[in-house]
């Protein structure tokens, strides 16, 4: 219990050890100084919150949000103090925003408790006591022995001890931990595979040794001691023996392996990955206006103190007559008083930080983000996939993108490799009809025959055919039968699984000419070369890995012969080559990459009996050793790929997706720059660029490749610099290679950016991921701060996906990593143009538009209530009742602006996907600047004065507006003004909406008439659960008077008609890109979107207004009818395809 406790608190200790030692079946030694370490138990925790915690860790994550806090300190005044307004005005808003906030993360918390249970109490299988028996997931205990059978998950990670095969194998698909496909063959030692009984696994005795738990899903140093017969046997563990939990066991009947880590220190739950909160300049700049907007409160509320002194100078307002201070009152600090009415008056002007404006945006976001998955445009027929949002806190973000960085293989290409070519001893071959044919000579030998493959071919070909980690599933449907049993060794129920595509292609590609690969039976490999059967021992599989680039296997031929074979990149081949043709093969694969095509060179080595002995004494060595494994492997796997003789090349064609070239030249149109990082070669690399249109044919193309020093790189890169300035070819292309950048990032980052923003797209190839992630964070930290994208589709995309302001992952065929770790993901890169020229436009005019909105509205209900101040000698009473005080925010003005921020459409989604150039018109978050928000906020002043002194004018020097003769009062004056301010706000927001559906109009007419309904039931009816009601016929007396109507007609025609006639104005004489195109709606009759106000025959009257003004002006002429958007706009003179204007009727002027 008490550790229980201390878990839950968090003072679980750590583990003290960088090993843990784990005696299986939990058989510890049984003198009395041992004592067993603590592991976690099994359960999985993904929730945030338990039933303890939730109100107070809830409360405090909201109460950390500026706005809330602050009307919580406001709520608390008002307890404390004697002030002007209930402490309900401030308190109901705060409880409402609080509530709903803690209602919908705490649904989401009980969903993810629901998922928890249902995977802890899931019935496993353990041998305790020599038996099996079944127990809970959650049960589970470090050391037990977990049997799992066929298409179950693994339920914690196990080291694989035995399995129904004598030789100790397993296939698993790790599906849902990095969306490989592909099976995988893990091992059991051999001195445990045999234990495949329960009674067998009982009497093991046995220990593991390995390191403390870490996410890294690829990565596992250990080693098992087997006693038996007395005798201490030692086996190395890697990555091959570990099953992880969440993957599944394939085409094996069962396993039993031992649980080495469980719960949350399994790798699974390990990469539960707390990602970094990204925030969006849209939210930065709304907190930069919440502290604008404060300082506009603390003044008003520090000038309402003083002015209010100041006038008490005088006797006869310090205590008039009729108001006369008691003894307390006079003897009172006055410090103290100054204080309180400070406080007063901040209760008094609080409402003009808007508290109803996060939980306005989290709904925004949160039911906008539905459109993106709803958009059929984005939707995959092939794959079935949908696009889908993983965080719709950057839904705006899209719409700010600057520059886009992209991965090339599986996000601007199809990841579908198809064999074309390959170099055997310096000469090259292509595939025709199954068969390898020199270059340049046809298909000769006669059908049915069986080709003659020379030495080197056949040796290249069984290479090919060895040198990979491909899988084969065989289908069973047609009953047992020998799946080698067909000619040529090819069954049509076999089929290859490989975790590279590559691999797969090129073993495919050798069994259709000839030379089959059959599967692996244990450390046999059999293949077949034109029905003859060899069988190929594996003695030693020297994995891939980003650094070496190069994977190699050991087999040991039937004939006794021991032989290493390497597959990998040119640059981490040829090098350790030292015979073969190796100048030729250099050309030709230098051929193929400007082909586009992707290459691989192969080599192999022939060990000798001392040689192999040595190999093997040294592998062994590294592969058993528990620290720094890593580090002596790669020293060990240098000494064997070395001396190698070159056997030739391949080349495999990656297809492009379709309208790569599209989207990219749309992007580019847009005003975004594309990046594009690859780990593939030069060639490779630029011929893709070339062939995608990332670079055109007539861009001048700069290279920074192959720098050896920093000086030297230093030297290219201020002749680059040079050629720019110096060169006056309008576009430059720009090619840097890992190598070199590595050398440009220590020392010279400043004139690197500076080449780079000179050039209009940029290549870098041989790129490691975490070089990926630091090019996009040189981006990203520059002085512009311009906002970034990252693209693509596997895991060595993940680390540039976080880093970017904005992570989009490809539903490809590497995996779901890049996915999983994404903000949003599609299946395919063309949908990108749409994400961000449309929905990105959309969501950024919504939001911006919200966001100014708020800000505007609470600047016109709070600045009358200032200016009151000036009538009453500031004597802190409230315009408003504290009813309207509480409901402005929350039920009258709150509808419409959610539903404009939901559906607003500026322009039609097919004009501005088919207008990329729109997209530069709210670029820099120009709709979110310092001068928008200034005119906004002198906008909602004006207004503000306007409602003030209108009703003012009307009700200051004679109140008897009624025709008895009847009195207005101080309450009906408020009424006035705050119903002038509420039908304005809402019409303010219909002239500001271009795009209307039957939700907007019932909203926005709703909203005036709910307030309306509401005012006549709150103040027509005497309700006895209030104890004052100040407002009892108010609202009906205020809606008898004619002149009551007269001012809130002309009151709220003031206020807009002056909006109006600049709208007009400024769309006719100076329109933007994006009101020009509202324009050709207009003219084409693609609808009426530009106002809110629509005829019958779509022409709206705002725009036949314009033309009428464009008429008395002399401004509307054939000629002028007929240009082209672009020939008005110098911004757009260098771009093609741009804004182009059909011509228009000179009937239309």
């Amino acid at each position: 219990m008490i550790r229980w406790i201390r878990q839950q608190l968090g003072f679980d200790p750590p583990h003290q050890s960088d090993t843990r030692t784990v005696y299986i079946a939990n058989k510890f030694p049984q003198h009395g100084h041992y004592i067993p370490p603590r592991f976690a138990d099994n359960r999985i925790i993904s929730s945030k919150y338990t039933i303890w915690n939730f109100i107070p860790k809830n409360l405090f994550e909201q109460f950390r949000r500026i706005a809330n806090f602050y009307f919580l300190i406001i709520f608390l005044v008002q307890l404390m103090i004697d002030t002007p307004t209930s402490p309900i005005t401030s308190g109901l808003p705060l409880f409402f925003v609080i509530t709903v906030t803690a209602i919908k993360q705490g649904y989401e918390d009980w969903l993810r408790h629901k998922a928890d249970n249902e995977v802890n109490g899931a019935p496993v299988f353990v041998v305790r006591s020599g038996s099996l028996v079944q127990t809970k997931s959650k049960n589970i205990r470090v050391g037990d022995i977990v049997r799992v059978a066929k298409d179950e998950t693994f339920p914690a990670d196990l080291v694989l001890l035995s399995s129904d095969r004598a030789e100790g194998t397993c296939h698993i698909t790790t599906t849902s931990l990095d969306g490989e496909t592909n099976l995988k063959t893990h091992y059991a030692v051999p001195e445990t595979a045999v234990s495949q009984s329960v009674s067998r696994l009982e009497s093991l005795q046995a220990v593991l040794e390995c390191q403390q738990p870490e996410a890294d899903l690829y990565r596992f140093v250990g080693r098992i001691t087997v006693t038996q017969q007395g005798e201490e046997i030692v086996r190395p563990l890697g990555p091959e023996n570990l099953l992880l939990r969440g993957a599944r066991l394939k085409n094996t009947k069962e396993i039993f392996g031992v649980a080495v880590y469980t719960g949350m220190e399994s790798k699974m739950a390990l990469n539960y990955k707390c990602k970094s909160q990204k925030r969006s300049a849209v939210e930065k700049s709304m907190n930069t206006f919440l502290i604008i907007y404060l300082g506009i409160l603390l003044f008003e509320a520090i000038l309402s103190t003083i002015l209010k002194y100041a006038w008490q100078a005088e006797n006869k307002w310090d205590e008039p007559f009729y108001n006369q201070k008691t003894a307390q009152e006079r003897n009172s600090s006055q410090i103290l008083k100054f204080i309180s009415d400070f406080l007063a008056f901040l209760v008094l002007y609080n409402f003009i930080i808007p508290i109803s404006l996060y939980v306005t945006v989290e709904m925004q976001k949160f039911l906008g983000s539905f459109f993106i998955g709803w958009d059929l445009d984005l939707y995959h027929e092939e794959s079935d996939q949908k696009a889908q949002v993983n965080t719709s806190d950057l839904n705006e973000e899209l719409g700010q993108v600057e520059y886009v960085f992209t991965d090339k293989t599986g996000t601007l290409t199809e990841n579908e490799m198809q064999f074309r070519e390959c170099s055997i001893n310096g000469i090259k071959y292509q595939e025709i009809n199954g068969k390898l044919v020199p270059e340049g000579m046809t298909e000769d030998s006669p059908d049915g025959s069986l080709p003659c493959l020379s030495r080197e071919e056949e040796l290249f070909l069984k290479a090919v055919s060895l040198c990979h980690t491909v899988q084969i599933s065989y289908d069973q449907t047609d009953g047992p039968g020998d799946p080698f049993s067909h000619a040529n060794g090819f069954s049509p129920q076999m089929e290859y699984y490989a975790s590279s595509p590559d691999e797969k292609a090129l073993v495919e590609a050798t069994k259709r000419m000839g030379v089959t690969f059959m599967g692996s039976h244990g450390e046999i490999m059999e293949i077949k070369t034109f029905g003859k059967a060899e069988k190929y021992k594996l003695l030693h599989v020297l994995e891939f890995d980003a650094d070496r680039r190069r994977m190699s296997v050991i087999l040991q031929k039937p004939s006794g012969e021991k032989v290493l074979f390497t597959k990998g990149a040119e640059s981490a081949v040829l090098p350790y080559a030292t015979s073969g043709e190796m100048e030729k093969t250099r050309v030709h694969v230098d051929e193929f990459a400007l082909k586009g095509l992707r290459t691989l060179v192969v080599a192999c080595r022939h060990f000798s009996a001392d040689e192999y002995q040595e190999v093997d004494r040294r592998l062994h060595e590294a592969r058993t050793a528990l620290q720094q494994r890593e580090e002596r492997l790669v020293e060990v796997f240098n000494f064997i790929e070395k001396d190698l003789e070159l056997l030739g090349a391949t080349a495999v064609e990656d297809k492009l997706q379709d309208k790569v070239q599209e989207t990219i030249e749309s992007l580019r149109l847009a005003g975004i720059k594309v990046w594009v990082l690859t780990g593939d070669k030069h060639e490779t690399a630029v011929s893709v660029s070339l062939s995608c249109g990332h670079f055109h044919r007539t861009m001048n193309i700069l290279e920074l490749v192959q720098q050896e020093s920093d000086r030297e790189c230093a030297v290219q890169l201020r002749t680059l610099a040079r050629r720019i300035r110096e060169d006056h070819v309008i576009q430059h292309g720009l090619v840097v290679d890992g190598v070199s950048l590595s050398l440009t990032l220590r020392e010279h980052e400043k004139l690197f950016l500076e080449v780079c923003k000179s050039c209009s797209a940029v290549l870098c190839c041989r790129m490691a991921p975490l070089q990926k992630a630091k090019v996009v964070r040189l981006l990203k930290t520059s002085p512009e701060k311009p906002i970034t994208l990252a693209i693509g589709d596997g895991a060595n995309d993940v680390s540039m996906i976080q880093e970017a302001h904005v992570g989009i992952g490809i539903m490809g065929k590497e995996g779901r990593q890049a996915v999983r770790n994404s903000d949003y993901a599609i299946a395919r890169f063309k949908f990108l143009a749409k994400l961000l020229l449309v929905h990105g436009h959309f969501y950024y005019i919504r939001i911006a538009t919200l966001v100014q909105y708020f800000f505007y509205k609470n600047v016109c209900f709070i600045t009358p209530q200032f200016l009151y101040q000036f009538f009453c000698l500031f004597s802190q009473q409230t315009l408003y009742d504290s009813v309207y005080l509480t409901l402005y925010n929350i039920c009258f003005t709150s509808l419409p602006i959610l539903v404009y921020s939901l559906f607003e459409q500026l322009v039609h989604p097919d004009v501005l996907q088919s207008k990329p150039a729109l997209y530069r018109d709210i670029s820099k978050n120009s709709l979110l600047s310092f001068k928008t928000f200034l005119y906004w906020t002198f906008l909602g002043f004006c207004h503000a004065f306007v409602f003030f002194f209108g009703s003012y004018i009307l009700m200051g020097e004679d109140t008897t507006l009624m025709g008895n003769g009847q009195m207005f009062g101080n309450w009906t004056f408020g009424t006035l003004v705050f119903t002038v301010m509420v039908i304005t706000v809402t019409l303010k927001l219909a002239l500001e909406t271009h795009f209307w559906t039957w939700m907007n109009h019932f909203v926005t007419w709703g909203s005036i008439a709910f307030y309306f309904i509401f005012s006549l039931f709150y103040g027509g009816i005497i309700w006895p659960f209030l104890h004052t009601q100040d407002m009892y016929f108010v609202f009906v007396q205020l809606l008898s008077s004619g002149s009551a109507w007269f001012a809130i007609f002309i009151i709220v025609i003031t206020c807009l008609f002056p909006d109006v006639i600049k709208k007009v104005f400024y769309r006719h004489l100076q329109p933007t890109n994006t009101q020009k195109s509202q324009f050709i709606e207009d003219y084409q009759g693609i609808g009426c979107v530009d106002s809110m106000c629509c005829s019958s025959e779509g022409q709206n009257v705002c725009s036949r207004l314009g033309r009428l003004v464009e008429r008395m002006m002399a401004r509307c002429d054939p000629a002028r009818a007929t240009r082209s958007l672009s020939d008005s706009d110098t911004f757009f003179s260098n771009d093609r395809s741009i804004l182009t204007l059909s011509p228009m009727e000179v009937s239309h002027c």
